[in-house]
């Protein structure tokens, strides 16, 4: 049997331990691996791969080449991008083209996904399985049940997990307002234009789209994965790839994981969500293409009322200078404009919520980051839950204790889709 490997921290604690107890020790630790002054530690250097280097994954990979952050592999389908994303990093970084091998690595502390949402569950599973901690782009999945499932597994594997937001990290103030119960009930949150744009039109998907030979560049069947097989398009892929079910939810789950994720946790709702959605939009919408929508709201325990209104479709009866928050004893257009004038004066008297972790604390500590894989579940399953009423044309009710609709088989078909073989859960 094989001597138990540890890792550089646990050999650096134990040689620090033994140092301080007066034991002599073997070697003597240079200046360059105990960090310092223009040094990084090798105990502190964080490993990473990307896997999806086109426009976001890029965007992950800049924000991320100084120290502490060492990338190590890159992975795409695209060979162009990935040809891109080596040449980028340089040397010591490798390309793959499956995002297997890049967890096959034994030297990768952190992956970061930023492929589109209907691969993002099945790798960070296998991440986590591979035993390595999760940097995931938003929304967090393509249905409800795989939010679920990667939440069970960041839990058995012991992994910290982030979601590619991080609006949340700035909402204390408004979190401290709704647990002072300075607003009263009921409230109604309004998440309409020009504060949120949902980029409705921007992200619609195309109905006729022709039929074309996919580029020699792209593994278009890879790509697909577990989504359905559909005739390429160069629509369907690359950025545009959110104006279509089979992999995304349009404007509204592109932004929507953006938006809710401070508002879900201001509102005290990161273990819950809504219990009734209903949306406006056209009938019938089409099967393939995401498309036009008016309004969606939220109806969320606690006599709360979360309507966004898209402001590319239909009428907002809401007047341009309408409360973002509005209760019976306040309203709120912004932290500086509130009635009463003084209501933020008066959360003095209150505590300040407990703090969030960011993601680079979370992974030294090994504990919980402010967007971590349940509160990121609780908010993809709001987006997904509009992009049902709107696909189903009817109020929906929901029961987010048991994470299903109630008394609607149809709905409950989407909660947890069939994936096209051999891609499983």
């Amino acid at each position: 049997m094989s001597p138990k490997r540890i890792s550089r921290r646990q050999f650096l604690g134990r040689s620090i331990g033994a140092a301080s107890a007066g034991l002599a020790l073997p070697m003597i630790v240079p200046r360059r691996v105990l960090g310092g002054p223009g040094q990084t530690a090798p105990s502190e250097q964080i490993t990473c791969g990307f896997i999806g280097v086109g426009g976001r994954g890029s965007s992950l990979m800049k924000e991320h080449s100084e120290a502490p952050w060492q990338t190590l592999a890159v992975c795409d389908l695209d060979k162009n991008h990935l040809a891109a994303a080596v040449k980028r990093v340089g040397a010591g970084c490798q390309g793959y083209h499956d995002f297997r091998e890049v967890l096959d690595r034994k030297d990768i502390d952190v992956v970061y996904i930023a492929t589109p949402p209907h691969w993002h569950a099945l790798v960070s599973i296998a991440a986590a399985q591979a035993g390595k901690d999760v940097y995931c782009e938003k929304p967090m999945t393509k249905f409800i049940h795989e939010g679920r499932a990667v939440v069970e597994a960041m839990k058995r594997y012991g992994r910290v997990f982030q979601i590619g937001t991080g609006g949340r990290l700035g909402a204390a103030r408004m979190r401290k307002l709704f647990a002072s119960g300075l607003l009263g009930k009921p409230i109604l949150i309004r998440m309409n234009r020009p504060r949120y744009n949902w980029k409705v039109r921007e992200w619609s998907g195309q109905i006729y789209p022709r039929i074309e030979t996919p580029p020699a560049e792209l593994d278009y069947d890879f790509w697909l994965g577990p989504a359905p097989y559909k005739p390429y398009h160069r629509h369907r892929v690359h950025g545009s790839f959110r104006g279509y079910w089979d992999y995304d939810g349009g404007g509204f789950s592109d932004m929507g994981a953006h938006y809710f994720d401070p508002v879900q946790y201001f509102i005290g709702a990161d273990d819950s969500g809504p219990v009734e959605i209903e949306a406006v939009a056209p009938w019938p919408p089409h099967p393939d293409a995401v498309g036009m929508w008016g309004s969606i709201t939220y109806k969320f325990p606690g006599d709360i009322t979360i309507k966004c209104a898209s402001g590319e479709w239909g009428k907002d009866d809401d007047p341009a200078d309408a409360p973002f928050i509005e209760g019976p004893k306040g309203k709120v257009w912004n932290e500086r404009k509130a009635d009463p004038p003084d209501l933020f004066d008066k959360l003095k008297d209150f505590p300040d919520p407990p703090r969030l972790l960011r993601w680079e604390e979370a992974l030294r500590t090994r504990k919980e980051a402010g967007g971590n894989a349940e509160v990121s579940h609780r908010v993809a399953t709001i987006l997904h839950l509009g992009n049902l009423a709107i696909r189903l044309g009817r109020k929906l009710h929901w029961d987010p204790a048991k994470e299903q609709f109630i008394g609607d088989e149809e709905a409950n078909r989407y909660v947890n889709i069939p994936m096209r073989a051999p891609w499983h859960l």
